[in-house]
């Protein structure tokens, strides 16, 4: 493996072209070519299954698919036959489609904690209308993030909270505060410091960690004591941890959770779900204030909600959670006994839910380290592998993980050298990757 060899023209030209025309060059911050290595930001031409392939001609390994979205594979063929029968017969109408009830009642019988949905195109739409509900039926305006898990909402109620805050009013950022995870007695301080201020408090159920026992039971508990609403943010969680999401899986009942990511294995679909109460409070069956809760023109589309439904029924019926675990499972195995091998072992560490991997690059203090994070992307691309996490799809096979870890393994040596000499820049060639959330350029 010779990354000095390695060579993407094509793509970074084409990143010339995106840059050009497209803030960042990219239509989400984390593919942002700021993200990989100097000059190996690879554009792609295709994708079918576990792999794809660049401008270049390269094939990859790919991991973390559509930023978690693509969880089937890419091309699913059962995916593409439910969206092809619905494109001969028109995809948006003035009145709502026949689909959509069928995509409603698939979605509640997949995730029976909750009694009614709304589907949306995007995340953010419907963290944000899980928020927007949260303070219209409680009358308050305070907003409760779990500190500890990165993304919410591109919206001004989360994003005014981290370092690209800027075009964001402080008043508004203020109305959000953070609590952090695994910790019920630092929440219940928060939430009795702004006594009858806290609208809901909004969290991953699950993370990196799994929660400590009886945590989610206790935020259930906290939230009922202190009158706010429990929303279970389930865009990564859902499908991967259970069919059903971490709710299903542990056995909490939020008052509002959103789902996304894998409901449509790459097709733009989410879901806002949750009590009736609560939900109905957005329709026309009530008596009180309307809530502006989701309106989206394109929220229903029929392909995208065929495909929902689809990939609901393949996690069912090809059991694709388990097998997303075992895969997973044997990945991080591999990748552990391989930088053991190379003794770098307390250096590049495997983390999180076997479906849900992510990896963490450590320097000689055993920090997190940027440049070495580099040094790794690097060695990964250049042996084929596109890994920006280890987050796994079903469409990996056995060969796909054993070359992943030949590579991994090959990088480590090179990691090793890094370690030994305390500088890995000789082996950058170029900036490191950088942060997402970051205030400047």
């Amino acid at each position: 493996m010779d990354t000095e060899e390695f060579r993407l023209p094509r793509s970074q030209r084409a990143n010339e072209r995106l840059h050009a025309m497209i803030p960042g060059g990219a239509h989400t911050y984390a593919k942002g070519d700021d993200q990989y290595p100097e000059n190996l930001a690879p554009v792609i031409s295709h994708g079918h299954g576990a792999h794809v392939w660049d401008i270049d001609g390269n094939r990859y390994i790919e991991y973390g698919s559509g930023l978690r979205s693509v969880s089937l594979g890419h091309a699913h063929p059962r995916v593409l036959e439910a969206v092809r029968r619905e494109l001969d017969r028109g995809s948006n109408f003035v009145r709502p489609s026949i689909v959509e009830a069928d995509a409603a009642e698939r979605f509640l019988a997949t995730v029976p904690t909750a009694d009614m949905v709304k589907f949306a195109k995007n995340g953010s739409d419907a963290t944000t209308a899980a928020v927007r509900l949260a303070r219209a039926v409680t009358g308050r305006p305070r907003v409760a993030i779990c500190a500890d898990h990165p993304f919410f909402s591109v919206d001004d109620w989360f994003i005014g909270t981290t370092p690209m805050s800027a075009g964001i009013p402080v008043a508004t950022t203020e109305l959000t505060v953070a609590f952090p995870y695994g910790d019920l007695a630092a929440t219940e301080e928060l939430l009795t410091r702004y006594r009858d201020e806290v609208a809901c408090l909004i969290l991953e159920p699950a993370g990196h960690t799994e929660p400590p026992p009886g945590y989610l039971q206790g935020l259930r508990e906290l939230a009922d004591r202190h009158g706010c609403v429990l929303i279970f943010d389930e865009m990564i969680t859902g499908f991967r941890w259970s069919e059903a999401g971490a709710q299903g899986l542990y056995g909490v009942v939020p008052d509002l959770s959103t789902f996304g990511k894998a409901l449509g294995n790459g097709f733009a679909v989410s879901a806002l779900a949750g009590r009736r109460e609560l939900m109905e409070r957005g329709g026309l069956r009530h008596s009180g204030d309307r809530v502006f809760l989701l309106s989206t023109t394109h929220g229903a589309e029929t392909h995208s909600l065929a495909a929902a439904m689809a990939v609901q029924t393949t996690y069912a019926e090809e059991g694709v959670t388990a097998r997303l675990h075992a895969i997973g499972e044997r990945l991080a195995a591999g990748v552990r006994d391989a930088a053991a091998g190379m003794g770098v072992g307390d250096h590049i560490v495997v983390r999180g839910r076997a479906s849900n991997l992510v990896f963490a690059t450590l320097d000689e203090d055993r920090q997190p380290s940027q440049r070495y994070r580099t040094l790794f992307l690097r060695g990964l691309l250049a042996g084929g592998v596109l890994a920006p996490s280890f987050v796994v799809s079903s469409a990996l096979d056995d060969a796909d993980v054993d070359r992943t870890i030949e590579v991994v393994a090959q990088v480590c040596a090179v990691y090793r050298k890094a370690l030994d000499v305390g500088d890995p820049t000789p082996w950058l060639a170029g900036r490191p990757v950088k942060p997402v959330f970051r205030r400047l350029v």
